[in-house]
């Protein structure tokens, strides 16, 4: 299976690892540079040293060997293959409708040019095809059950499973998958065989540069042993608000996809999930879902086909340096609450915009991703304890946690003239005009529509875009363009302007320095 790309699939590479390892050793073990004729010896000192130097700690260590993980692990290992079936809504072949396309024009209007041509000579392509992939996936029950990666099995209109031992291929279902975490469990009717199984590990014992072996089929090539180290923790790559990836060298590429990352113990400490590559095979940055980020989300979908999530209802964001002197923070620290749903579980606890969450439930919030991941884990109903600097106190809050709502859709959009204003900060304001505030649901003439930001500018720098609404500067809100000509005057060049944004259906802060 071709692994999640943004760039990002599933990859890394332990093979010249091990090579330099092996001439390092080599270079201890033969420091006449591998010559079969040993060197002439010199001659016996005439006395004999005080203490003998400690041994190099290449001469005390041996390379591992993983046969016995491999060799404990693989039966359990399977291979899965997929097939979708894909719609082509290009030319060629009978499509209803004017231009062909199921009654849409074609892209030069209703008289397209070349519909005639792709229909006399190109009247074979099909109006559907059918596309093949290949992904990884590990047993965690005898009666069946896989773990793999949700991105293997989405949109599969059949899922077969082959075992390592024997050809027989196995219809599976799908039991329920998390696209959030990447994350999916699948099941097969073994009809009696003795399946070997493997279970999720600790995940949280891996230190950075600890030994980890990946099982899976590359490329179809199945049943693929690679190992390398842990090259970071606590990775965030951009694929979902529950990112917290083990970074690995251990050589993954397309197809290891949904296969186990294990320790030297033989435990599953990850599932692999993503490379990143500008090529599409390894270059040694492959990442993996943390086993104890899967642990519940994997006995819930077993159980209940869904992963249901702890709910805080509030909008957050990193707190940058800026952001903190603004706040009167020591150091960037905490999520920074940039907005709280109306009746939402935050709002009805007492959490307001502006407050930086600095402790939940008694673990401390070191920055803002770590927030998601501790309230969906959090059970349903739970009252916990969240502490907050406000107005640069601190204050405990109790919030009930309520169940995440399903997905919630964004708006956008900007419209109406603009005036020049905020010049200095590389910015073009004006009105916010009766459409904008209704797309936006806001009251009109509350804040300021940003028009435009010049290139390089500090407005650019901070994050702003055309479009968005600048609702407060320095915590003082806004009803005209004087207001916010009068507000980014105040000041000396250098210090920081704290805004409030809108942008779509979500709230921010942003800090631009003078």
């Amino acid at each position: 299976m071709k692994p999640k790309t943004m760039s990002w699939i599933a990859a890394s590479c332990a093979s010249v690892l091990i090579a330099g390892a092996i001439a390092a050793l080599a270079a201890d073990w033969f420091p006449w540079g591998g010559s079969k004729s040993a060197p002439t010896p010199e001659p016996a000192p005439t006395a004999a040293p005080a203490a003998s130097a400690p041994a190099p700690a290449s001469r005390a260590m041996a390379l591992p060997s993983f046969a016995d993980i491999a060799a404990g692990a693989e039966h359990a290992v399977v291979n899965i293959s997929t097939t979708q079936t894909v719609k082509n809504e290009g030319f060629g072949g009978p499509m209803p409708g004017p231009g062909g396309r199921g009654g849409r024009p074609g892209p030069f209007g209703g008289g397209d040019p070349f519909e005639e041509f792709f229909r006399r000579f190109m009247p074979q392509m099909p109006r559907s095809f059918k596309t093949r992939s290949l992904g990884s996936g590990f047993v965690i029950d005898p009666d069946g059950t896989i773990v793999t990666n949700n991105h293997v099995v989405e949109h599969a209109d059949e899922i077969l499973v082959k075992l390592s031992s024997g050809d027989h291929r196995y219809k599976a279902k799908v039991l329920g998958t998390d696209p959030k975490t990447d994350l999916a469990v699948i099941k097969i009717d073994p009809a009696g065989a003795s399946i070997p199984t493997l279970q999720l590990g600790d995940s949280d014992g891996l230190r950075v540069g600890d030994w980890v072996v990946a099982i899976g089929n590359p490329f179809g090539l199945e049943q693929t042993v690679t190992a390398g180290i842990v090259s970071a923790k606590g990775r965030a790559i951009g694929q979902g608000p529950y990112d917290d990836f083990i970074q690995t060298d251990a050589s993954i590429n397309p197809g290891n996809s949904g296969g186990p990352l294990l320790n030297v113990r033989g435990d599953v400490v990850g599932i692999n999930s993503a490379i990143f590559s500008e090529t599409g095979g390894n270059l040694g940055i492959g990442f993996a879902i943390p086993s104890n980020l899967s642990k519940s989300i994997v006995a819930q979908l077993k159980s209940k086909g869904k992963v249901v999530r702890g709910w805080l209802g509030v909008m957050i964001q990193d707190v940058t340096e800026d952001l903190a002197r603004s706040f009167k923070l020591s150091e960037p620290q905490g999520a920074l609450v940039s907005g709280v749903k109306e009746d939402g579980p935050g709002a009805k606890g007492g959490l307001e915009r502006g407050d930086v969450i600095l402790e939940y439930d008694g673990q401390k919030v070191k920055a803002s991703h770590d927030l998601p991941a501790m309230v969906a884990a959090t059970s349903i109903g739970k009252d916990v304890e969240v502490k907050v600097l406000r107005e640069g106190q601190e204050k405990s809050l109790r919030v009930k946690i309520g169940e995440m709502p399903k997905g919630e859709a964004e708006a956008g959009g900007a419209e109406g003239g603009g005036e020049p204003s905020g010049e200095q900060l590389g910015l073009m304001v004006g009105p916010v005009g009766p459409d904008v505030a209704r797309e936006l649901g806001i009251e009109p003439g509350v804040g300021v529509l940003v028009k435009g930001v010049k290139s390089g500018s500090v407005a650019e720098d901070a994050g702003l875009r055309p479009g968005d609404v600048i609702l407060e500067v320095d915590r003082k809100a806004l009803k005209s363009v004087d207001a916010f000509t009068e507000a980014v005057g105040k000041g000396k060049a250098g210090e920081s302007l704290l805004f409030l944004v809108r942008r779509g259906d979500s709230t921010l802060f942003l800090a631009l320095k003078r």
